[in-house]
């Protein structure tokens, strides 16, 4: 059975904790206290972060690398494109949102980042948001009608805007009811901790 240390407040963690509800299938989530964390994580993650999948002698850390090998190893529903072309198009929009979205989230989920960045980090993730803004006032998800992997990497940067302090501008409204449709999925809501739970009122 595959286990997932994963932790209750990390977005990261959350990705695969919503990717394991998708796919319906067995698994364990073991939840990680960042503050105290057991000492095999840095075994099996050199970063000592989490999440990490392990799954009999395989150990992967990294989200989108661990979403992408249980949805190969569970293929139903599949939420990578199964034509080459589109697939690689969707690696290369997971990459950029790493860049140009999930950077910030990691300013903002560190607790000695001044003040000054944790108001540029906001500021950098309203705009980029704003310029895709115009893609969900035309279709469902990012790569279209179907709910997809680029889906389940933004959704926990979207559950967060209130707890990160990010204002919702006009400008973003198409992306707030686009997330509405994430949030209302049944994987969605059954991969929640209580924390992520507490984190929007």
């Amino acid at each position: 059975m595959m286990k997932l240390y994963s932790g209750t407040s990390c977005p990261f963690s959350h990705r695969c904790r919503i990717v394991l509800f998708e796919k319906g299938m067995d698994f364990e989530i073991l939840d990680v206290d960042i503050h105290s964390k057991p000492e095999d994580l840095a075994i099996m993650n050199p970063y000592n972060e989490v999440p990490v999948l392990v799954e009999r002698d395989l150990q992967l850390y990294e989200s989108n690398i661990i979403n992408e090998y249980i949805d190969e190893r569970f293929p139903h529903p599949q939420l990578m494109p199964a034509d080459p072309v589109m697939r690689a198009r969707a690696r290369l929009m997971l990459f950029n949102l790493e860049r140009e979205l999930f950077i910030h989230v990691k300013t903002l989920e560190d607790s000695s980042a001044k003040k000054t960045a944790v108001e540029a980090a906001r500021v950098a993730i309203r705009d980029n948001l704003t310029q895709i803004a115009p893609i969900f006032t035309k279709q469902k998800f990012i790569m279209g009608e179907e709910f997809s992997m680029l889906d389940v990497a933004i959704a926990p940067l979207l559950w967060r805007f209130e707890h990160y302090g990010i204002e919702v501008t006009k400008g973003l409204v198409p992306v707030m009811k686009y997330a509405e449709r994430l949030f209302s999925r049944e994987a969605f809501i059954d991969s929640l901790t209580a924390n992520e739970k507490a984190m929007r009122k």
